[in-house]
């Protein structure tokens, strides 16, 4: 029986063993380098195409499809290939095209703090959404992921990310769950929640199309890299279900999907560039495409809402599916006299100091950092000239690389319990220790998550490492505790505008969910610093004329106060912020006097521009102690212009969430 059994372990081993080198094999690809270059050629190339086919049709079908006249063709872009004799950049490839240089520059991996670099240099106009909720949020010093934190950036739900992200995708072929997982990261340098799970699918089926041709299983590939019980996987799988039942009629599903995920979509999420309802009719325009560029491309526009997003994400895909070979040529051989793809040009007319490109040699860089990628990963090349081969390690996984992120500090208070994470979704699982200074009294660390309850109130210096194995790095840190907060206890609310003018909120072009605003300026002293009814837009009449807001609070008998906390709200694209802000207060005579040695923690932005102004987050302002019965901050509100016709005439606006008052650190 002895033998027996050790027989059987014996066997059991050499099997065990014996398939340890078919499993690692089999997680290994080969595909040509020729073979290769020509799908990046067909990445690139179908979302220039997609992106200016499109164009023309963004955001113009909304209560109904376009009309099946097909093919669309270029239309009014036309005017500009001609013009600029060329592709001219645009947000569905210019960001892919700045990552290509930080690729080059950092390395296969860039940092968040790497691309925060890029994005604040080369994006300085022409950003909605999300993009420039993140690119504000980096101006006042925030890094990724906090950025696209559903927290500070309230348009985390918009489409943004799936349009600027395939690039990580398509220099990882075969490699499905290192394009999901970098995808996934990269997604939240603007967004977050089910607001990056399109990108999360796009990013796995972009990697798989490099092996797989059918359209039905690449979506299905990419499903399996969602969160099962996550919103974009049941929306995939009703376009699917949609797609069965109406295997003929591309209109019918496009109207259930519309009414589920527009018409009854909640109030908070509800616009025309939702994440999850453009994502949608992605699917449906690839499902009935039927494999056919043409007509997929026609379909993505069709199906409406933010089309040549969608138009160029899916060109794209099927330009890596199907090799550029496959795109048609009158797609991109426009005007006549051109031989090369866009006449081998890629003009930039969209970002700072971006570089105008050789078509060509985009391909051939993506190509270059592809094959370094693939080699860092354990795989290999192999061959010589034309017969060269990349062997891809399918399996490979993506690891963030080691940093710090910087986001909202904790807002301590004595005698207040504090609940903080300094980890993120991108360090969350290193080792975080306090390497200098000491914590607040009552309060203590633990694996990046501060917890207590503060007693003295102060600034407190401490020093942070975070470890991953043998790699370690450390930041400074500066953690204020704040005095008792009085704004609640104020007997009346100062402010020059007291009520929300509804009517004018209309006619403003907004672009949040009408819940998000509330009626009466009384919530700035509720202690909600987001949610439904937590902003305050000071619109009062349609007067596009110079205004100075004010709030503050009184108080029947006199406090010592030296410091205000002022919480911004949402910004739209012509107003919301202050250009200048000063604290005032009520002397015994009952004057209004400037408070002395006032400063700002972080500064006010340096710029009045739009792009430069962050949404949902917090000004300390320290000064010289008062004694007084009134305090208030006051400036003047931003005035502009604005492109959109209808929102000509609305009156300058500030947006607050909250106003804190603290009093001096003599009175506990």
């Amino acid at each position: 029986m002895k033998k027996l059994l050790l027989l059987i372990l014996i066997l059991v081993f050499d099997l065990y063993t014996n398939a340890l080198p078919v499993q690692a094999e089999s997680r290994m690809k080969k595909i040509s380098i020729t073979e290769l270059r020509d799908k990046i050629a067909g990445a690139w190339i179908g979302q220039m195409v997609g992106n200016m086919y499109g164009l023309p049709h963004e955001n113009k079908y909304v209560a109904a499809p376009g009309p099946e006249n097909w093919p669309y063709g270029y239309s009014k872009s036309l005017d500009k290939l001609k013009k600029y004799e060329g592709a001219f950049s645009d947000d569905d490839t210019d960001v892919e095209y700045m990552y290509l240089l930080q690729m080059e520059k950092c390395g296969v991996e860039p940092s968040y703090e790497e691309l925060k670099e890029a994005w604040m240099y080369y994006i300085r106009d022409r950003v909605w959404l999300a993009n420039r909720g993140a690119l504000g949020l980096m101006h006042f010093g925030f890094t990724p992921p906090f950025t696209g934190s559903r927290l500070i950036n309230p348009h985390w739900y918009q489409i943004d990310p799936q349009l600027i992200n395939e690039i990580w995708a398509f220099t990882a072929p075969g490699m499905v769950d290192y394009a999901a997982a970098k995808s996934d990261w990269a997604a939240r340098i603007t967004s977050d929640s089910w607001g990056v799970e399109p990108t999360i699918h796009y990013g796995a089926m972009y990697a798989a199309a490099f092996f797989e041709k059918d359209i039905r299983k690449l979506i299905e590939i990419g499903l399996k890299e969602l969160p099962p019980d996550g919103r974009y996987s049941q929306t995939v799988r009703d376009m699917i279900a949609l797609h069965d039942k109406y295997p003929d009629n591309w209109q019918n599903a496009r109207c259930e999907m519309a009414e589920k995920y527009y018409v009854n979509e909640p109030d908070m999420t509800k616009t025309i560039w939702n994440a999850n309802l453009n994502g949608a009719c992605a699917i449906l325009a690839m499902l009935y495409g039927n494999g056919e560029f043409q007509r997929t491309l026609d379909l993505a526009c069709a199906m409406g809402f933010d089309a040549d997003n969608q138009a160029a994400t899916v060109a794209g895909l099927f330009g890596v599916m199907n090799g550029f070979s496959s795109i048609p040529a009158n797609l991109y051989l426009p005007i006549e006299g051109w031989s090369l793809p866009f006449n081998d040009r890629y003009i930039n007319i969209t970002r700072y100091d971006l570089p105008d490109a050789s078509i060509k040699e985009m391909i051939d860089r993506t190509l270059e950092q592809c094959i370094s990628l693939v080699l860092a990963k354990d795989g290999k090349l192999t061959g010589t000239g034309d017969n060269q081969v990349l062997i891809i390690n399918t399996g490979a996984r993506f690891n963030p690389p080691l940093e710090f992120s910087m986001g909202p500090m904790p807002r301590m208070e004595v005698n207040k319990p504090v609940d903080y994470w300094f980890s993120s979704s991108n360090n969350k699982n290193y080792k975080w220790v306090i390497t200098g200074g000491k914590l607040p009294q009552g309060v203590s660390l633990e694996n990046g998550h501060l917890s207590g309850v503060p007693s003295i109130p102060g600034m407190y210096p401490v020093t942070l490492e975070i470890r991953d194995g043998n790699r370690g790095i450390t930041k400074d840190f500066s953690l204020l505790v704040r005095n008792t907060n009085i704004a609640p206890e104020a007997d009346s609310i100062l402010a020059n505008v007291g009520e929300l003018n509804e009517a004018v909120l209309d006619s403003c072009w907004y672009t949040f969910g009408r819940l998000l605003y509330s009626k009466s300026v009384n919530v700035i002293n509720d202690g909600l610093t987001g949610g439904t009814g937590s902003v305050f837009y000071s619109l009062a009449a349609k007067a596009n004329i110079p205004k100075v807001d004010y709030y503050g609070y009184a108080w029947d008998e006199p406090r010592n106060i030296d410091m205000l906390a002022f919480f911004t709200g949402g910004m739209e694209e012509f107003g919301g912020w202050f250009t200048s802000l000063n604290v005032q207060y009520m002397d015994e005579k009952g004057k209004w006097q400037p408070v002395e040695k006032a400063c700002f923690n972080p500064p006010m932005p340096e710029s009045d521009i739009v792009f430069y102004q962050p949404h949902f987050v917090e000004y300390v302002i320290s000064f010289e102690p008062v004694k007084t019965k009134a305090v208030r901050i006051i400036g003047d509100a931003m005035v502009q212009s604005h492109w959109n016709k209808y929102t000509k005439n609305v009156s300058a606006f500030t947006s607050i969430t909250e106003l804190s008052v603290y009093q001096t650190k003599s009175e506990r």
